[in-house]
């Protein structure tokens, strides 16, 4: 006996109805789930790759930031290095300076002492003729010190003759050396076209020169960067 299918009835086709909605809305409700974590890994990822960038741009700015504080804090430290160097440099020439005139004062004291003034005339003239090996030279003296300076070229043409040697000293009297020099003679020959300055600043400065490495360690103690010594 075979069975006839019938027709759904109304409640039938609703009860299926409502299985096909429940199945398409279940279906959905997966999808959007799937959806979302997709979706949320994806911002996560993304999320991470911005951090991630960010900090290498905070690290990069905070890299370039120390460099540059490292090279002004480098600049800060030299510009104090040269400043501080400049400053010993200027106070030791200001004590050299001191030194220097402390001897031209005293220098200048030399000629009040008359008969010791008037045998160093003699050899300062004397060492003047030697050098300049001439028959005939002229001196000059400060105007103050003329009547010793022509004492002083007597007795020494006197000292030069006695190696055999002729000269013929004559004292200038018309352009006199200034007071400046502090004193001694000023020695020419060939028509004053050489000279031999025998003034007492004139070996103050000479001295001064030859002398000055030897004072700058007395004074300031040897410099760790000089490699020779005379």
């Amino acid at each position: 006996m075979s069975s006839v299918s019938r027709p759904l009835n109304d409640d039938e086709v609703y009860s299926e109805m409502n299985k096909m909605v429940a199945f398409i809305k279940q279906e959905a409700l997966e999808k959007a789930r799937e959806i979302k974590v997709k979706a949320d890994e994806e911002f996560n990822i993304e999320k991470a790759k911005l951090v991630r960038q960010e900090s290498i741009n905070v690290e990069e700015q905070f890299q370039r930031k120390v460099k540059q504080a490292e090279v002004k804090q480098r600049i800060m430290t030299s510009t104090l290095i040269n400043k501080s160097r400049l400053q010993v440099l200027q106070a030791r020439q200001e004590m050299l300076e001191t030194v220097f005139s402390g001897a031209q004062q005293e220098l200048a004291k030399v000629p009040e002492d008359k008969e010791k003034y008037q045998k160093l005339l003699v050899d300062l003239c004397v060492q003047a003729f030697v050098h300049l090996n001439d028959s005939r030279v002229n001196v000059r003296g400060r105007k103050a010190d003329l009547d010793l300076v022509k004492k002083a070229v007597v007795e020494a043409v006197e000292i030069y003759k006695k190696d055999g040697k002729q000269i013929e000293a004559t004292v200038v009297e018309s352009s006199s050396l200034p007071d400046s020099v502090l004193g001694g003679v000023r020695v020419s020959a060939l028509n004053d076209r050489i000279n031999v300055d025998n003034t007492l600043q004139a070996r103050l400065d000479l001295s001064s020169d030859r002398m000055l490495p030897q004072l700058r360690d007395t004074l300031f103690g040897q410099s760790p960067n000089r490699k020779f010594y005379n």
